[in-house]
Parts: structure tokens; C-alpha cells; sequence
């Protein structure tokens, strides 16, 4: 693949240009993935900032992103491709008709065949490949990964009635994965990897600055340290960036300069996401008696 990035220092200066902000070691993996035309598989707990990772490298890049939002029971027809049925059986009815017959290689033709996020990916033509998006890839079943197999090894899919279509140029491939399972080796092994850790501190601030501009200092540094302790309690899930992106935009929107008791009780619905861990946030703060110490 040409290199598109000089280095990983150009990798994360030109995101940081679009305001994702991005530590040397996700820009490592970004730099390496690009450079060595691999699929990168990205780890994470749920709110690090995988998903927004394959949404900035397209912006910057300038090209198409391409979602498959991966769920269960999802197939090769709602992934790779599909035969559209409806034009088959118009043509039949037509050539009836006519009387006319029609073949296999006559109803299963290009004209026939409908594009899903994989193929469509391999058949970009743009001067740019596009960056698909392989989202939440756990939450799919085994079966599913192994139709990923020739696709993350060869930059290709074989479709029986046509053959084998080829990606002129790869394209760049994100997988994300929450670990709800684990995944298997033979789709590990096509990918390069990095897990993704929650922002530290200083860059978790940085990141709240520029997506709450309304936020001052003050609230900013206090809601950091905040969400830092909050997630060193037994949660069932711990708040991500976004969530916490959530929270101090309802702060500002109250008008808070600084973390008050009753405010954070207020807006607790956009970092708790569920009523045990409201009650654990809350059994906290009441232990501690004091907002800044509260998840302490």
C-alpha cells in the first residue's frame, strides 16, 4: 500500500488537526496498519474511543467510511452480498413473455448482484481506499468470522456464481471488539492489534476541552479526577468518553463552574447506565461526603 502517513508522530498530529486525540501507541497501530495494508483489530472497554478511532482516520484521509455494525445471526447476504430477487424474477417473467429462456449464468449476472458493506468496500474505486468499519465484531457469531477469513487475508470474496472479486487496492480494514467473547485465532492471526485503554488524565481533559468548549478549567479538572475514581468502583459498566462528554455538557448546561452534590446527583443518568450502578455511585458520594473525594 503507499504509504499515506510519513510516521506515527504525522499519524496522530493530523488527527489531533480534527480533534481526536490519540496516544503514541494507537498511533502506532494506525501508522503500521495503513503502511502494511493489515486489517487492525482494536480492543477496548466499551467507550474508549475504537468506533471514533475508524470514523477520524476516514475524515482525515478523506474517504468513504463503510460500516458493518456486527450483531448476531448476522450473515454473508446482509454483509458481503446479495442476490436481488425481485430483478431475478422480473427477468424470468419477462423472458416468459418473449418465450425466451433464460440461464443460471443469465439470472445470476453482475446486473443481478447488490453490494453489502464488504464488497462494497473492495470495489471502491476512489483515489483513496475507504476505511471499513467492522463494528462490535464479538457481538457476531463464529460462523460469521469465518466468512471474514479470505476477506481479512486476501482482500477478496469469492461469490460461486461469479468468482472471486479482488480489491485493487486494499481497503483499510477496522475491526472493534469489546470482548463479550473471544474471538478466534484464525481471524487474530490476519490482523495486526492493540487494545485501547481509557484516556489518562491529562489527555481525557484535553479531549473535554475541546468537545465542551463551554466547560471551564475548573469543572473540566474536577470531573476528570471524578470519572477516574468512578471507575475504580465494581460497576457494571464504567463510563467511557463519551459518556463523560455527556455529563459535563449537562453540567455546563446548568451552569456549573464547579462539581456541586446535587448537580452530580441530577445528571447522574448520563454516566450510570444502570439502576445498580446509579445506587453504587450514589452509596459512594454519600460514603465520602464530599463531591471531589466522592468515588474514593
Amino acid at each position: 500500500m503507499t504509504r499515506i502517513f510519513a510516521d506515527a508522530a504525522d499519524v496522530r498530529r493530523r488527527l489531533d488537526e480534527i480533534d481526536y486525540l490519540v496516544d503514541d501507541g494507537t498511533a502506532a497501530a494506525l501508522f503500521f496498519a495503513l503502511t502494511l495494508g493489515k486489517p487492525l483489530l482494536l480492543e477496548g472497554e466499551p467507550g474508549v474511543g475504537k468506533t471514533a478511532a475508524a470514523k477520524a482516520l476516514a475524515k482525515v484521509l478523506g474517504t468513504p467510511l463503510i460500516r458493518l455494525q456486527c450483531y448476531e445471526g448476522l450473515t454473508a447476504s446482509e454483509s458481503l452480498y446479495e442476490w436481488n430477487y425481485q430483478r431475478q424474477l422480473l427477468a424470468v417473467r419477462l423472458a416468459e413473455s418473449r418465450d425466451e429462456k433464460l440461464t443460471d449464468g443469465d439470472l445470476f449476472a453482475e446486473e443481478f448482484l447488490q453490494e453489502r458493506p464488504i464488497l462494497r468496500a473492495i470495489r471502491y474505486s476512489g483515489p483513496v481506499p475507504p476505511v471499513l468499519l467492522i463494528d462490535e465484531i464479538d457481538r457476531a457469531d463464529d460462523e460469521f468470522e469465518a466468512l471474514l477469513f479470505e476477506f481479512l487475508g486476501e482482500a477478496s470474496i469469492t461469490i460461486p456464481e461469479l468468482g472471486t472479486f479482488s480489491a485493487q487496492r486494499r481497503p483499510i480494514v477496522v475491526l472493534t471488539s469489546n470482548r463479550n467473547r473471544e474471538l478466534h485465532d484464525a481471524l487474530r492471526r490476519r490482523c495486526l492489534y492493540h487494545w485501547i485503554d481509557f484516556p489518562v488524565a491529562e489527555r481525557a481533559a484535553e479531549i473535554l476541552r475541546r468537545s465542551v468548549p463551554a466547560a471551564n478549567d475548573a469543572l473540566i479538572r474536577s470531573a476528570t479526577d471524578f470519572i477516574g475514581r468512578v471507575r475504580q468502583l465494581d460497576l457494571d459498566k464504567a463510563p467511557g468518553m463519551a459518556e463523560t462528554i455527556d455529563w459535563v455538557s449537562a453540567l455546563s448546561a446548568l451552569g456549573t463552574t464547579d462539581l456541586v452534590r446535587d448537580e452530580v446527583v441530577q445528571t447522574l443518568g448520563t454516566i450510570a447506565k444502570t439502576p445498580d450502578d446509579r445506587n453504587t455511585i450514589l452509596g459512594a458520594l454519600h460514603e465520602a461526603g464530599d463531591t471531589r473525594s466522592a468515588a474514593g
